[in-house]
């Protein structure tokens, strides 16, 4: 099933997952099959939900460390967080049996990124004490540390072969996982933001290639370096969200400036994710007044001016429930609130 702009102007609710209180949510997470969100709020719970019952399935309180950025491990029953209290460690979590299983000291300050390897038990963290640290789950030591300038918001590729670091909200670096210690394989430099702070990161789940059997280009200070024989990656495009009213859209393979996606509505200074539909055709984000955006990524024209749903985080199986549960039922748009 083709997904097209027709048919993305249909989408709409397809489960609600209602919690009691009003504690803001910060975290929202798909398991890698689909079957399960995660979600983290500032009153130091975390919820996992059946996205095929659109019921709770457990209740996790956090309350002596607090939660943030939760995380699904490639473990049916785990999940990785970032504290808010007590101190800065990544603590690693059994959903199972609610107890840790191991903490992830070194940051000293708060963690404000955290991403999994799509592939193995390798995960990523950036921190406001700008640095940016490898971990694997099986050890309680960072694999290497990456020191840089601002706060930093760190992706990797749909691969897992590569991953980006972006610093001060003008600064893309590209590096390859087996080799990060002799720094990054690609730096892309744009202008700096001035009325905003970049606040994430995302690869496009669509499209591979090798960089070095297309072109090359010569380092020039100040500008964009590819050196020889870069490593292959896939993801075509790198989204880049703000804390602002804009999203960026660069070309992954030179950091080309692409589109700039705006006219959704922050007027509070809150991170706002975006995200790629399955196919990267689409760019998805939410807004403060609770509307929901899209955008066509290679022509940059926005798709509908509002789209009225609860709220549009999903993964590959879950989109294709949603299409199909729309092509057999009539249901009518009602605008309601953003989950943000």
């Amino acid at each position: 099933m083709k997904l097209d702009e027709a048919l993305l102007k249909r989408l709409c609710v397809a489960k609600s997952f209602k919690e009691d209180d009003s504690a803001r949510v910060n975290s929202l997470h798909f398991s890698s099959d689909g079957h399960n969100l995660i979600s983290s709020s500032d009153d130091d719970q975390i919820v996992v939900f059946d996205c095929e019952k659109g019921a709770q399935k457990r209740l996790v309180n956090s309350q002596k460390y607090g939660v943030d950025l939760a995380r699904f491990t490639h473990a049916r029953n785990a999940a990785v967080h970032a504290s808010t209290k007590v101190d800065d460690d990544v603590r690693y979590l059994s959903l199972h049996d609610n107890k840790f299983i191991r903490y992830f000291k070194g940051h000293k300050k708060k963690v404000i990124a955290l991403e999994m390897s799509p592939i193995d038990d390798i995960f990523m963290t950036g921190s406001l004490d700008n640095s940016v640290r490898l971990w694997d789950l099986r050890a309680p030591s960072c694999l290497g540390i990456m020191h840089v300038q601002g706060k930093p918001v760190v992706s990797f590729d749909p691969e897992g072969l590569v991953f980006a670091v972006g610093v001060q909200s003008e600064m893309v670096k590209l590096y390859d996982l087996r080799s990060y210690d002799k720094g990054p394989f690609a730096t892309f430099k744009m202008p700096r933001e001035t009325k905003c702070e970049w606040t994430g990161l995302r690869f496009s789940p669509h499209g591979s290639f090798h960089i070095f059997s297309v072109r090359l280009f010569p380092f020039q200070e100040g500008h964009h370096h590819i050196p020889p024989f870069p490593p292959p990656f896939a993801g075509k495009y790198i989204l880049l969200t703000t804390n602002g009213n804009v999203m960026r859209l660069l070309d992954a393979f030179d950091g080309h400036p692409m589109q700039t996606f705006a006219g959704h509505l922050n007027n509070r200074g809150v991170p706002i994710d975006g995200c790629f539909t399955p196919d990267s055709r689409f760019v998805i984000s939410g807004s403060t007044d609770g509307r929901i955006h899209a955008w066509n990524a290679e022509s940059g024209f926005k798709v509908r001016q509002k789209l009225l749903f609860f709220f549009f985080a999903f993964s590959s199986s879950q989109l294709k429930k949603i299409m199909n549960h729309i092509q057999h039922t009539r249901i009518h748009l009602h605008p309601v609130r953003c989950a943000s």
